[in-house]
């Protein structure tokens, strides 16, 4: 008798895993933005009862895909509905780098279309009766960090959005007044493609404003520095940096944290 409790514990370390994995549902989501279908990808932990924060998730240059879809997943397990917004449209996913620049200029050219396609994934997060309206988050990465950034300055009614590595740029430097979320920018110090140009014009205009903002900047960090698929060549400009990966999602999860308490 005195080996059953172990025994029960080592059943429970085989069990509470594939348990905890199965909780997380997963699904394509079909929505519009007026004629336009978009498709995006839900994920959340269906054990948890009761309605809860969401968190909206802004792809890269290359679409929604495979990166996000696991981010997605990261952010169910912690307790959140994530979901995967689509900025291109279904069946709109760049093969390479040409064709993500190609789609990208689009969006970065017309902002106002950037932001009506993010804000299309916001109302349809809001139409699940397991999320809490009043609890929403949007994060991005690159090419998405940018544009959860502009969905701040449109004003939508997010709680907070971080910028992993984004675009800080916007042509209507006004529009940070705005601004209703809290605001976080994760960036690589040796980012070639975000120069300090456009670092010290985004710390201008959240500073005329009275918006609640961080911006962390990672020594010997490049563009991307938190997709292992960019490999780990500085010298190419984009990046995986495993320390500042880590850091930065510790700094996502205490963020979340403070604005839903």
């Amino acid at each position: 008798m005195k080996t059953l409790p172990y025994i029960l514990l080592v059943a429970l370390a085989i069990i509470w895993p594939n348990y905890a994995r199965a909780a997380i549902k997963t699904q394509t989501v079909e929505y519009k933005d007026g004629d336009t279908v978009l498709e995006g990808y839900l994920a959340y932990d269906d054990a948890i009862k009761g309605k809860l924060p969401a968190v909206l998730i802004v792809h890269e240059w290359t679409g929604v895909g495979p990166y996000v879809k696991k981010r997605a997943e990261q952010l169910a397990a912690l307790g959140y509905v994530a979901f995967a917004i689509d900025i291109y449209g279904k069946g709109i996913r760049p093969a390479n780098t040409d064709e993500a620049a190609k789609q990208a200029a689009i969006y970065r050219g017309d902002r106002q279309l950037m932001r009506r396609r993010a804000l299309a994934g916001l109302e349809q997060i809001k139409k699940y009766p397991f999320v809490d309206p009043d609890k929403i988050a949007a994060i991005g990465y690159c090419f998405g960090g940018g544009v959860v950034l502009e969905m701040a300055r449109s004003g939508a009614d997010l709680k907070g959005v971080v910028s992993f590595h984004g675009n800080l740029d916007t042509p209507n430097p006004a529009d940070a007044n705005n601004i209703k979320a809290k605001v976080l920018v994760c960036h690589g110090a040796d980012d070639p493609y975000v120069l300090q140009e456009q670092v010290t014009a985004f710390c201008t205009q959240m500073r005329n404003t009275k918006v609640d903002w961080q911006l962390i900047i990672f020594a010997n960090a490049v563009h991307g520095f938190t997709n292992p698929d960019n490999g780990s060549d500085n010298s190419k400009g984009a990046a995986y940096n495993k320390q500042a990966d880590i850091r930065s999602w510790q700094l996502m999860k205490n963020f979340f944290k403070e604005i839903f308490p």
